[in-house]
Order: structure tokens, then sequence, then C-alpha cells
């Protein structure tokens, strides 16, 4: 009998879609792949022991990729494009889970990101880190492929 086992979530890769990915595709972390749904409460005339809760519509909390800090990259100039210029261009992004053999178990496809926020972590003397970015990035919603 064959066992299961989850796949590591430290193997995995980005890249936005038209905008090079020469060493963009780099990062530490991602957070915010989730979807909610959301719902409207409506108190019913008569009934006072609960409030009727009804679906709207799904939710998708802000993306967040992180990385060492890199001196020149495409997605650093859409960033400083889209917030400092105003030239938002929206963009695709997929964020391939991988395997032992660097293959994609699973692709998220975010559709429609545009930045809404960069920043540099904190610098400090007395640690050793090196200097991490952080971007988040808003979208309209994304579809998984499994396989």
């Amino acid at each position: 009998m064959a066992q299961f086992y989850p796949p590591v979530g430290f193997h995995f890769k980005v890249e936005f879609i038209g905008l090079g990915n020469h060493g963009d595709t780099r990062f530490t972390e991602v957070g915010g792949l989730a979807v909610e749904m959301g719902s409207e409460e409506v108190a019913e005339g008569g009934e006072n022991r609960f409030v009727q809760k009804y679906p709207t519509r799904a939710k998708y909390p802000e993306l967040v990729l992180k990385r060492g800090l890199l001196k020149d990259s495409g997605v650093w100039k859409w960033i400083k494009e889209s917030i400092v210029d105003y030239a938002i261009k929206p963009s695709n992004v997929d964020i391939h889970l991988l395997n032992e053999s660097h293959e994609p178990l699973m692709t998220w496809h975010v559709i429609g990101a545009w930045p809404t926020k960069w920043a540099v972590a904190d610098l400090n003397a007395s640690s050793n880190v090196y200097a991490v970015e952080s971007m988040q990035l808003a979208y309209q919603y994304f579809t998984v492929d499994k396989g």
C-alpha cells in the first residue's frame, strides 16, 4: 500500500508573466494564498435569537512576497512604475509548488495582480541577516492546477 506524504512548503517558484523573470523568481516567502466566502447578515423580524446569514462573493486577501533585496529587477521596475509613477499595469503571477524533480505539483494562477505596497525590512547593525524586501499585491482571483 502506497503511503502519502504531504509536499514540502519550501520548494516553490514565483513567475511574473511578461516581466522578465531572470532573478525575480527567488522569493523566500509567499503569503496570502487564500479565498474566503463573504456573507451578509439579515436581521429577520419577529425572531431575535439569531440573524440569517447569506453568502455573497469570494474574497481574496492581498498576496505578500518576500525575498532578498535585489538592486536590478524587472519586478522592482514594475512596482516603481505602478506606485511612484502611477502607471498601473496589472500582471498575472504563477506560483508553483515543486516536487523533488523541480516539476510543478500545484500551480496557483494569480490573475490581475498589481502592487499596493513595497517595503524593506529594518536595517540593524547588530543582527546578522540579509536585507529583505517585501511586496504586497492586490489581485482579482486565482485558479489552482493540481498535478
